[in-house]
């Protein structure tokens, strides 16, 4: 690490406790064959690392790239926040940076909430005003963390009411087996029809009897009961 790195780093790990670390390691999955196995945990919640990161608003990309490598998941999370609040406030050749550090970094973005927090930010902020092709491809990689940054991303065009790509990635990804992006693809569809329940059934109905059953539950959460039986019936048409 940088030296700048390594003071945060020195920071964060005398926040951790042992024993909440070893329930987050439980909770992200991070047994043998699971989909976190061998991550490692200080034991951070997540409000005081955003505190923190407040606090460190001004560490620049040097230090955001050293933390990113760390076998620690709060120094992944940390240094994510870090690179959003870098991202919000950079000119535009400063957040070219940012968003190239981020998609350099893709193996290190390794578990949904990593993705989560960071994805609509950096990728789907940085291709508002800018070709898209860039998600397709992230969609068609052997990593699940790559895929789930690909759809998780729309939700800053979703928030715009710009429905086209999440749809068109929607219908790429929905065969997906992990039930990790089942559930990123139904929660990004049930996103949709929050804002445009018709768009959203548009995809659902001639899918019905096909979908995974997790991504439709995902999907048709917030539905009327009536309505979302008959989707989990295949009787919606």
């Amino acid at each position: 690490m940088t030296s700048s790195a390594n003071d945060l780093s020195q920071q964060l790990h005398a926040l951790g406790s042992a024993e909440t670390a070893a329930i987050l390691q439980r909770f992200f999955k991070t047994g043998p064959g699971e989909y976190g196995a061998g991550d490692r945990f200080l034991g951070i919640k997540v409000p005081v690392l955003r505190a923190l990161a407040r606090q460190h608003r001004h560490a620049g990309l040097e230090a955001v790239s050293g933390l990113l490598v760390s076998p620690f998941h709060e120094e992944r999370l940390f240094a994510l926040l870090l690179l959003m609040q870098f991202y919000r406030t950079a000119d535009p050749t400063d957040q070219s940076a940012a968003y190239a550090l981020y998609l350099n970094h893709t193996a290190h973005i390794n578990n949904w909430d990593l993705v989560d927090i960071s994805a609509p930010h950096i990728v789907g902020r940085h291709l508002e005003n800018q070709p898209r092709d860039r998600l397709y491809e992230l969609a068609e990689s052997d990593s699940l963390w790559e895929r789930r940054i690909a759809i998780i991303a729309t939700f800053h065009f979703i928030r715009l009411n710009q429905f086209d790509d999440t749809l068109r990635l929607a219908t790429q990804l929905c065969d997906d087996r992990h039930d990790l992006m089942q559930k990123a693809v139904g929660w990004m569809l049930r996103e949709v029809g929050k804002r445009d329940l018709a768009a959203e059934e548009t995809f659902l109905l001639p899918r019905q009897l096909t979908l995974p059953r997790t991504l439709l539950r995902y999907a048709i959460e917030r539905f009327p009961e009536p309505r979302r039986q008959q989707y989990l019936r295949g009787e919606a048409i």
